[in-house]
């Protein structure tokens, strides 16, 4: 099912629930949901979004999850049973990430920084150079391994996987999340 565009706007400052397995051994930390999400209950909901094609060829889910009407029951036990948690440092979910400003990623480290506390999850990605040299204050950052602000959690970025991103690719999303996904002792 598709949805209309007026539809989608009804979904506008809309959460979509954070997917916490325990245990938790990689946290994927998207920037903030998309409309589309949103109206689905799912994170990456929206077609050519490449996160879960990237995840299938990376070879951390066996099959390729289509999560554009929502999780079925066999994608959440993919994701859960290998402790593959989803969240966004923004919850508000908008058409287009650039929708949010400078303060909302700010405040999404904030609530980050209680999850992670809280859940101690074995590795957190964020998917998003720029949404994390901003939420982190960190001007100069690069994709790959950071200095994690949070003791005993590995701390990575990865490129976006929105479709529109043009710069990073299935493969070479893939290739970034098998790496972290060998980290977190997943593959």
């Amino acid at each position: 099912m598709g949805y209309t565009r007026q539809e989608l706007e009804t979904f506008r400052g809309c959460t979509v629930p954070d997917l916490l397995p325990e245990p938790l051994n990689l946290l994927f930390v998207g920037i903030n949901p998309g409309l589309t999400s949103a109206a689905a209950g799912a994170h990456f909901a929206k077609r050519g979004n490449r996160f879960y094609p990237a995840l299938h060829r990376a070879g951390i889910t066996d099959t390729l999850i289509d999560a554009s009407e929502g999780f079925t029951e066999t994608d959440l036990a993919q994701l859960t049973s290998r402790g593959i948690g989803i969240t966004n440092i923004a919850p508000r979910a908008t058409a287009r990430a650039d929708e949010l400003d400078d303060d909302e990623l700010r405040a999404g480290l904030r609530r980050l920084d209680r999850l992670v506390a809280e859940r101690a999850p074995k590795v957190v990605a964020i998917l998003g150079i720029t949404a994390y040299r901003t939420a982190f204050s960190r001007p100069r950052a690069k994709v790959g391994r950071q200095e994690s602000p949070w003791p005993g959690v590995e701390l990575f970025v990865a490129p976006n996987p929105s479709g529109l991103n043009a710069h990073a690719q299935v493969p070479d999303l893939a290739a970034a999340y098998r790496d972290i996904a060998r980290i977190a002792g997943i593959l």
